[in-house]
This record gives C-alpha cells, structure tokens and sequence, in this order.
C-alpha cells in the first residue's frame, strides 16, 4: 500500500467532531456573520479568512446556504491551486519529480471534478436526499489529495511536492464534509427512495446485461483480439476509440476476447458507462508488473485505473506480477463512482486491490494477495467473493485489509460480506509459519467490517493487527465482525481495542450492507448483477 504517512493535519480533534453537529446553527434561525458560522467548523481559521475575502460569502442566512460556500470556496482554491500544479511541470527535472506531479496533476484534476459536480447538483437539489452523493464526492475529493501527498512520500520528492498540498484546499474539503454531514437527514425522502424500484436514469436494457450468458460479440460496440479477429489487438486501443465516439449517456460494451493482454490500461474520469466483458477469468487477462521499487507510485502501479463514472467488468482478470519483492504493485486502482466487477479476479501480493474513492462494487469475485491487499478509501462491498492469501516473504504479516478513511464525516468503509477468507495454495502448507489477520488501520478513522463470511484456520486469534506496533487509531477506527463462521470466527480472543466491535445487532450491521454503505438500491439494479441489498 502507498507509503503511510503523518495524517494529523488532515483530521480534527475527535471530541470537536462529535459535537460539531450541536454546534451548528438551525436552518433559518442563525443568520450571524461568517466568523460565527465557521466557529462551528473542525477548520475556523481557513475558513473565516477565505469566506471574508468576497462579500457574497459573509452572510449564509441558514446552513443549506453555509454547505454551499463552503463547497465553492474549497472550488476556487482548487481551481488557484492548479496553476500552481501546471507551472511545477516546469520543474520535473528527474524521473521521480515527473512520476509525481504526473499523478498529483491527475488527482487535483479530479479533487476538481467532484466539488465542481457537487456545487452543481447543489444549485438544482434542495432536498437532504442528495447529501449522500455529496458526502461520496466530497471524500473522493479530499481522499485525491492525500493519495498526492503519499506518492510524493514514497519517491522521496515531498519538497517538490508541498506547494500543491501544502495549503488549505484540505481545509476546506474537510470544512465541507462535516457541514453536510451535520445535516439533519429527511427520513421520508430516505424511505421513498428505497420503494422507488429503479431510479430515473436506469434503462431496461442495462439492467439485464450481466444477466446474459452468450453472444456478447453480437452485443458488444467493439471487441478486441489478440488473434487480429476484432477490431483492435489491444485493450487501450479500444478504449481510446470509446473516448472518440461515445455519444451520449448509454453503455459502451468492450467484448475482450480469450487471451493474455501485457498492457498497462486507465479509463479516465471523462469515458463514463463503460463495460468490459472477457471470455472468462481464467481466459481474459489483463497483466502489468509495474511496482514501487522499478520506481512507480503505489498509485502509478496499477495494471489498470478506472476513473470513468459507472464501470462495469465482467469475466476478466487484473493482475500484477511484480512479485512479492517489488513492494507495493497494484492489480486494479479504481476511483469509478457506482462500479462494479462481477465474476472478476485480481492477482498480485502487497496491495493487489486499490478501492480509491466512491462507491463500488465486487460479486463473486477472487481477490489474490499478501499485505494490505485490499486497502483505499472507497465506500465498497464485497459480496460472495473469496479471498485467497498467498505465501508473503520471510518475516512478513499477511494483512488483507487496510482502510483509508481519515476524516470521520467521509462515508466510506469497507464491508466483506458473504465472502470467505481462506489461504491460497502457495500459503495452505506453510500458513503456521505467518501470521494472518483481516485488517489494520491506514489511517485514524479506518472502517472495515467482515459479516457473515467464513474465516479459515489462517487467521490470528487477535483478528486485526496494529499500526507498526503502536496504538495509533485504536480508540477512533472502527472494526467489526458479525455471524462469521469457520474455524477462525471465535472472538473470544479478538483485540481489546475501544475502536473494535462484536457486532450483535442486526440494525448496526445493517449499517454495511450494499444497501447503505453504498446505497445500492439506487444503483445496483440498472447493472444486472445478482446482489444482496440487506444481511
């Protein structure tokens, strides 16, 4: 997983937060100046003085009012912020400087996206049942410039680096995440929601399509061949000419026929609705070795980076064959909002699978790997999937989680659900020789829960592991299990940590199900993958 580094200044105080929602003003009922409203924020300074520097700002009238400024001036900062970005380019003087701006130019882009796509659905949503995709893209946003910060930590380039993470555009995200957080929720429209059967914008026709079995060369826009019969010999290719042509909001399906693709591919957050479809898992393979020590990021590694709205895949494997001695060496990076991956498989050793950011979604799916091997600051689920831990080096602990969320008003988390977790056959007669556990905390509101999933004899009575031995995170984390059978279920002898939780209450493990960790009722239908909305 990329390097961890001093998270300190991208949280607040824990007892702040807790009672920020108290502090924050009724709608309608305060309308004081700008310094009182951002008293009640987790970031005053920053915001008073950014807020008090155009008169359009120094008086919300309620706090639907204040979210919104909130949102636009951590816009403007961004937008200030990316010249900043454009001119380092100047800068790149050695390899490492170029890897990294290359990515941090990336981020910021996105960090841009998402508060711009907030602010805009701001102006025409005026009911609470937009604060969840608020909530999504704004950590998506602030999530962006902590991975930044991180790959410039692991190419040992911070100095270079600091001018774009070095300012308050954090702040400010951080500001208004806890706004909209605090709130208060409209109970009815949640409701309405969940007995609406499909959103708007869901078609009958992408609804049905993961349920086909055959003819997706019939179906598919394009399909790619290694043996010359498509149109294309490589997947990039593909998907550059998707770029060209799409019209429209509809599904864009690749058929990728059988065969072994060495090629690194990214689908950029301007290709939305995307589909790939492969011959199978064991036929389809997508492969890259690229690794932290041949002197890539952890974010730069991936075989593949989806960013595109709305991805879809199907029957295809990810991997990377770095080896467990290259270090970080990412199989799949996805940042894509309201994704999913069915009947897939990634392959690699430490960090295989980089859930980045947004809501996604994985269905019986293989998930290969060693330390941190599923780690990010995504709001996912994994349903019926089976995850294999391999055989790590010498001296090594087999972690398989590592969850990102450092700030407590993002909605992300991981959730294993339905799943099992089991030693692949490189580990199975070594497993006594390294210790296993289900996860460790990325950063200080890391959030991972494992329901009703079977745990084999591999995993550690302690269940989860700390931080490089220290008690970091311990009492703000929050780690759960609930019904998990196997012989490695028994929480008798779990941590004693005030963070982790025996979850017995079918209503608070209900908090990690697709249907509110990702609010899949919303979404998940227009896919065709067959799913579980509750326990």
């Amino acid at each position: 997983m990329a390097t961890k580094i001093d998270i300190l200044s991208f949280v607040y105080l824990y007892f702040f937060c807790i009672n920020f929602s108290k502090a924050l003003p009724e709608a309608d009922e305060s309308k004081g100046d700008i310094n009182s409203w951002c008293e009640t924020t987790p970031h005053p300074e920053p915001c008073k003085y950014f807020l008090s520097q155009d008169q359009k700002y120094l008086n919300p009238t309620n706090s639907i009012d204040f979210r919104r400024m909130m949102v636009q001036v951590a816009l403007e900062k961004a937008l200030q912020e990316q010249s900043c970005t454009e001119n380092l380019e100047n800068q790149c003087h050695s390899k490492r400087r170029k890897l990294a701006w290359l990515d941090c130019n990336t981020l910021f882009q996105h960090t841009i996206y998402q508060l711009n796509q907030t602010l805009e659905a701001l102006k025409i949503n005026t009911s609470n049942s937009f604060d969840f995709d608020a909530q999504t893209w704004l950590s998506a946003a602030l999530t962006n410039i902590e991975i930044c910060r991180s790959g410039s930590v692991e190419l040992n380039v911070t100095k270079f680096i600091a001018p774009l993470v070095s300012n308050n555009v954090s702040e400010l995200i951080s500001n208004s995440l806890a706004v909209n957080g605090a709130l208060p929720t409209d109970e009815k429209q949640q409701e309405s929601d969940k007995n609406e059967d499909y959103p708007t914008w869901v078609t009958r026709k992408d609804r049905k399509l993961l349920q086909i079995k055959t003819s997706w060369a019939k179906r598919a826009n394009v399909i790619v061949a290694k043996d010359g019969s498509g149109k294309f010999k490589s997947i990039q290719s593909a998907i550059n000419y998707a770029a060209k042509v799409k019209e429209g909001n509809g599904r864009y399906i690749i058929y990728v026929k059988r065969g072994v693709y060495r090629e690194n591919i990214a689908i950029p957050n301007t290709l939305s609705k995307i589909m790939l479809v492969g011959q199978g898992l064991r036929y389809t393979i997508i492969t890259g070795s690229r690794s932290v020590v041949a002197g890539f990021t952890t974010y730069s590694s991936a075989t593949a980076g989806i960013d595109g709205v709305g991805f879809i895949a199907r029957g295809i494997t990810f991997r990377n064959t770095a080896g467990p001695q290259k270090g970080q060496a990412v199989a799949l990076r996805s940042s894509s909002d309201l994704s999913v991956y069915y009947a897939c498989s990634f392959e690699g050793y430490q960090d295989t699978l980089f859930v980045l950011a947004q809501r996604q979604f994985y269905k019986s799916c293989y998930i290969y790997g060693t330390v941190d091997f599923i780690f990010g600051n995504a709001a996912v689920v994994f349903q019926n999937c089976i995850i294999y831990v391999r055989k790590p080096l010498h001296g090594q602990a087999n972690v398989v989680t590592a969850q990102g969320r450092g700030d407590p008003y993002q909605n992300t988390g991981i959730s294993i659900h339905n799943s099992r977790i089991m030693a692949a056959p490189d580990l199975k007669p070594v497993q006594n020789e390294f210790r296993t556990y289900l996860g460790r905390p990325w950063q200080q509101y890391s959030r991972t829960v494992v329901m009703n999933s079977y745990l084999d004899t591999l995993v550690h009575p302690d269940g989860w592991l700390a931080w490089l031995e220290s008690d970091f995170a311990w009492e703000t984390l929050y780690y759960g299990e609930y019904k998990n059978f196997g012989p490695a279920a028994a929480t008798d002898n779990r941590v004693k940590w005030p963070g982790y939780h025996i979850i017995t209450s079918a209503n608070e493990a209900s908090k990690f199900t697709a249907a509110k960790l990702i609010s899949g009722q919303a979404w998940l239908y227009s896919t065709g993958v067959p799913f579980i909305l509750g326990l």
